[in-house]
Parts: C-alpha cells; sequence; structure tokens
C-alpha cells in the first residue's frame, strides 16, 4: 500500500486499529488477526517511523 499520499494521523489511526484488533483478541481469548495484520501493522510501523512519528507497539496475543 503506498503511504506517501495519506496523512500522518491517518497513518497512526490505522496502526491504533490493528493494536486495537489486537487488544480484542486478547481480551476474547479469540484469536481473530493473523500474519497479514501483523504484516500491515509492521509496514505502518515503518512508515511512521520513516515519517519521524511515534506510536504505541502492538502487543500481540501470544500463540496458543
Amino acid at each position: 500500500m503506498p503511504f506517501e499520499n495519506l496523512s500522518d494521523q491517518f497513518i497512526i489511526r490505522m496502526y491504533e486499529n490493528v493494536r486495537d484488533e489486537a487488544r480484542a483478541d486478547v481480551m476474547s481469548g479469540v484469536r481473530l488477526l493473523g500474519e497479514p495484520a501483523r504484516e500491515r501493522a509492521e509496514r505502518l510501523k515503518q512508515e511512521i517511523e520513516r515519517r519521524g512519528l511515534v506510536c504505541t507497539p502492538i502487543d500481540w496475543p501470544t500463540e496458543v
């Protein structure tokens, strides 16, 4: 996904949405997010860092 046309706020919001979904997985005890979500989050995190922005890392659920 090309990020150059997206605002800083939108990039951070997309990352936060994935973090919220991961938190919901932990709370529910059901793993709904898979590797594609992790990969998407990593690309977003790299873009956030490239732009010199700050984000709270995602606490991914442990494998069961």
